[in-house]
């Protein structure tokens, strides 16, 4: 029976004959107990991150099938791990759902997280189910990483450059296109799509770590500093910033946006959606300019040395050409859980 057409529902089945639908996604020889339990490498840290979506909050059937929900709620935390520098080791999942949801639902949402786990050899090991009356999906995720290696926020010293591994206000021009079709009539339609499903199913960028660990073996006792972007380009440097007692200067003709952001958006409307849209995923790494260039030609396009750390406090936008003034940025324009 094809399950996306089935009328069943959470309710009519229960927890355990859910569970034992949703246990086909786990290996079979992890799943069963209480917990789960693996080995890390020998000389290898333990990192662990939670994220929370909740449904009309960090997806809606307006804009994301249970596929794509599934595969953004993974790489979510798969780009968590990488912002730490970390290899994923497997991920829990819990979730709390309305008895009215239909199960075809619930295994859709978890064939995206699997179609997102299994490029990066990623198994789901266990979770918890619980009625709720609004759908809500927590995932907490493993990895491990060489001690030497950790990317904390906390890292970035005066005189590094701020690498900017891709593009940024790719996830927020595709929300707005699935939300307001209208917009993309000036676009082909493969560049419409190619903007929707950097929303709907974005890369986690752990394949930016070997190239990075390449880069700084000479090196090896370096620290770096880095975050993903998940919640916006302006966050994720000012986080850095206050967590390592720096500034930064951001400089304006350096940030990376699609090229088809020229044919639809305003130059203001193009530089919002990339500092404050948000859910691109990209990391964001501060290091000394030297590595941070050849990492850059080693990423090739979209990459970009995007600014770099100062003394004092204040993040500044900057435009080399003096077209406008330097702009002081803050956190007040992008999402915030709780803003008025």
């Amino acid at each position: 029976m094809n399950s996306e057409l089935s009328s069943e529902k959470v309710k009519d089945i229960g927890e355990q004959s859910l569970l034992e639908k949703l246990q086909r996604f786990c290996p079979l020889e992890i799943i069963g107990d209480d917990a789960a339990v693996f080995e890390t490498a020998p000389g290898q840290s333990l990192v662990v991150t939670t994220d929370v979506l909740v449904d009309g909050v960090h997806f809606s059937n307006l804009t994301t099938s249970p596929e794509d929900a599934g595969w953004r709620a993974a790489a979510a935390n798969l780009s968590d791990l990488a912002a730490m520098g970390a290899s994923p080791l497997g991920i829990t999942v819990g979730l709390g759902l309305p008895g009215e949801l239909r199960v075809s639902w619930v295994e859709r949402l978890y064939q995206g997280m699997t179609e997102c786990l299994q490029k990066y050899n990623t198994p789901i090991v266990g979770g918890d189910v619980v009625r709720s009356p609004v759908t809500t999906l927590a995932i907490t995720a493993f990895g491990q990483v060489n001690p030497s290696q950790i990317i904390r926020r906390s890292a970035a010293v005066i005189g590094d450059a701020i690498v900017v591994t891709g593009v940024h206000g790719a996830s927020r021009a595709g929300l707005e296109l699935l939300l307001h079709p209208e917009l993309g009539q000036n676009l082909k339609d493969a560049e419409c799509t190619a903007l929707i499903r950097a929303h709907q199913r974005p890369q986690p960028r752990l394949d930016v770590l070997p190239i990075l660990w390449k880069i700084l073996t000479p090196n090896s006792q370096l620290s770096i500093a880095g975050m993903d972007s998940s919640d916006g380009l302006v966050d994720v440097i000012i986080q850095i910033c206050r967590a390592s007692g720096v500034g930064a200067v951001l400089e304006y003709r350096q940030i990376s946006v699609p090229k088809t952001f020229n044919h639809w958006l305003t130059p203001d409307q193009a530089l919002k959606y990339a500092l404050y849209g948000g859910e691109d995923f990209e990391l964001v790494l501060c290091l000394p300019q030297e590595l941070a260039s050849a990492l850059v030609q080693h990423l090739g396009e979209g990459a970009a040395v995007a600014g770099r750390i100062t003394a004092g406090s204040t993040v500044i936008l900057h435009d080399e050409q003096k077209k406008f003034p330097d702009q002081v940025l803050s956190l007040s324009q992008g999402f915030q859980h709780f803003g008025q």
